[in-house]
């Protein structure tokens, strides 16, 4: 049986001492009540949630699993999940974020996403089932017109009804352009939606009364590829024109996948036969819409990895101080005991501290990006709504490819602290890894992450969101630069600055001569940015501690944690440099 304790202090002093969150929402438009205290209330109520309620059932419902009837094509979630799920509304959850207009709460996104690391933490395969939710109603919020809102929007809103995407088909993974499901014109606008979808997280369940498909499927006159999907509106029961639940319609699950990890969330193949559909927004622009929702999923994602690595940071750090084993290599440490505790182990501690500083800086990395959409939503005037906006489109691929891949790391070397107990099912942290795996692959695997970044957000895009970020930076170290207490961090921090800025260029310069040279670079690319991304989150976290008054053992921690990620973790963006600077002609052809 595992541990969890919300991490409250710790996303306390990245919100409003790292970041000054407070500052920067009660200035957006509408945020005048966005005070620490109502967020701090909030943050302490989820954490209240999670512990007691969904903790409880994160092993449980691994070892359960979902059951699907194949006779009647439902799927019933383990035991406690629907009661969990029911807390969850009757407490407003499932409207947190959502406009008030809506009969949401209209917090800001970032509280959003510091609630949504705790509810993932205590269970994540239960919390994707509230989480596609949120993708769907922004996506109808953008997209939906307001028959559409009020129908549909309002009742996820409330908790009675959930959402979901459905995007990948069996012949069409990431290439959504090869897509073959139908959509033919019905009575009363409808449209006929006809095809099979794979994939689809909380496709059927048994937590609410209805489920609303956003699906992408053709027209009859689409264009091939890409710019010829659409997206339609397809509820697992019929709306009447009262607003209460009518036939079921025609889509049902075929299957639900048998998985590696997250296994109390139901993975669906879902088969729609003819089904009554309504578009949502232009035809042919469905992809677009879709990346409203794909965008805030990809965010979430890489909370997912932050939750994950968090849980195991705790697990591991409490087996390392109870487990007596061996003695320390310079005589003993707890000479009344029959050995030391592991602590006194300098590997121990380097797991440990891998595990605690890339925590801190994925948290702190997640958190700005997250308040960075809240400005590009709310900001003061244009100019900072764009600022926000290439900010937040940059650093996206960052924060779900990067920290979903670290989070592999994380949960490898909490089960490595545990030692053989770890791959022991009981001990329960093994189920930590296995639930981390599937992170890095949905919403855009790690090298489609890579891609974007580089093709997209550097190359495409002419590195917009890049330059402002790099500016931030070499300002933060500026503004530092006679801090003797920093010295060790601003220094380095600037060098890789300057350093990634001549990279970039140059690497630019040769993917314009050799297209190729994109495809061998991306990733190594990705890491790069990512380690230098963190190591300024890292050191304003340390730099923050001159304005804080935490106790004195807190402040240590926050400095050990950024000297350790500098002197250990930030050298790694060496190799990838090297690696990238080797090129395309490393990589040959595979006969």
């Amino acid at each position: 049986m595992t541990i969890y304790k919300a991490p409250l202090d710790d996303q306390r002093y990245t919100l409003f001492n790292v970041l000054g969150a407070e500052a920067v929402l009660t200035k957006l438009e509408g945020g005048e009540g966005h005070t620490r205290d109502l967020l701090d209330a909030v943050l302490e109520e989820a954490g209240r949630l999670s512990e007691a309620v969904l903790a409880p059932y994160n092993a449980s419902g691994d070892e359960e699993g979902c059951h699907f009837d194949k006779a009647t094509h439902t799927v019933t979630t383990p035991k406690g999940f629907k009661e969990a799920f029911k807390a969850f509304a009757e407490g407003g959850w499932t409207g947190l974020i959502q406009a008030e207009r809506f009969g949401g709460q209209g917090l800001p996104n970032v509280m959003g996403t510091a609630t949504s690391e705790i509810f993932q933490g205590g269970n994540l395969a239960w919390s994707l089932y509230p989480l596609l939710s949120e993708g769907a109603c922004h996506a109808m919020e953008m997209h939906g017109t307001e028959e559409q809102q009020d129908t549909y929007l309002k009742p996820i809103v409330e908790g009675r009804w959930t959402g979901t995407m459905c995007l990948t088909e069996p012949q069409a993974g990431s290439d959504l352009g090869l897509l073959k499901t139908r959509a033919e014109p019905g009575e009363n606008g409808s449209y006929k939606i006809t095809g099979t979808k794979i994939f689809i997280s909380a496709g059927e369940h048994d937590l609410a009364q209805n489920i609303v498909h956003l699906v992408l499927a053709r027209l009859p006159d689409a264009p091939a590829g890409s710019r010829g999907i659409s997206m339609f509106i397809v509820p697992k029961f019929k709306v009447n024109a009262d607003g209460s639940l009518g036939e079921r319609n025609s889509v049902a699950a075929g299957a639900i996948e048998h998985k590696m990890g997250l296994r109390g969330s139901a993975t669906c193949v879902m088969n729609f036969d003819a089904a009554e559909g309504f578009l949502i927004g232009a035809p042919h622009k469905g992809l677009a819409a879709m990346f409203t929702m794909m965008n805030a999923a990809r965010l979430g994602v890489g909370v997912q990895g932050l939750a994950l690595s968090e849980r195991a940071l705790q697990n591991s750090t409490n087996y390392a101080r109870e487990r007596l084993q061996g003695r320390a290599l310079s005589g003993p440490k707890f000479p009344d005991k029959p050995a030391d505790n592991l602590m006194v182990q300098p590997d121990v501690r380097r797991m440990l501290l891998t595990q605690r500083s890339l925590v801190e800086a994925s948290r702190a990395l997640l958190l700005y990006t997250s308040l960075q959409t809240d400005v590009e939503a709310r900001g003061a005037d244009e100019a900072t709504r764009k600022q926000a906006s290439d900010l937040v489109a940059f650093l996206i691929p960052i924060a779900k490819g990067v920290v979903t891949e670290l989070a592999q790391e994380c949960t490898k070397e909490a089960l490595q602290v545990y030692g053989g107990h770890g791959y022991i099912a009981e001990n329960g942290v093994e189920q930590f890894v296995r639930d981390a795996r599937i992170i890095t692959l949905y919403e855009g695997t790690t090298g489609i992450q890579a891609a974007d970044l580089l093709g997209r957000k550097i190359l495409q895009l002419q590195g917009t969101g890049f330059k402002l970020f790099l500016q931030e930076i070499l300002a933060f170290c500026q503004q530092h630069a006679q801090d003797a207490a920093l010295a060790s961090l601003i220094g380095p921090l600037a060098k890789h600055a300057k350093e990634w800025a001549d990279l970039t260029l140059a690497l630019a310069q040769r993917v314009q001569a050799n297209p190729e040279e994109l495809g061998a670079a991306a990733m190594d690319y990705l890491y790069y940015s990512g380690y230098i991304t963190l190591a300024y989150m890292s050191a304003r976290g340390a730099a923050a501690l001159a304005n804080s008054n935490q106790p004195e053992a807190f402040k240590q921690a926050k400095r050990d944690n950024a000297t350790f990620y500098f002197a250990r973790i930030l050298p790694r963006s060496l190799t990838h440099k090297a690696a990238i600077e080797a090129g395309v002609d490393t990589i040959p052809a595979i006969a």
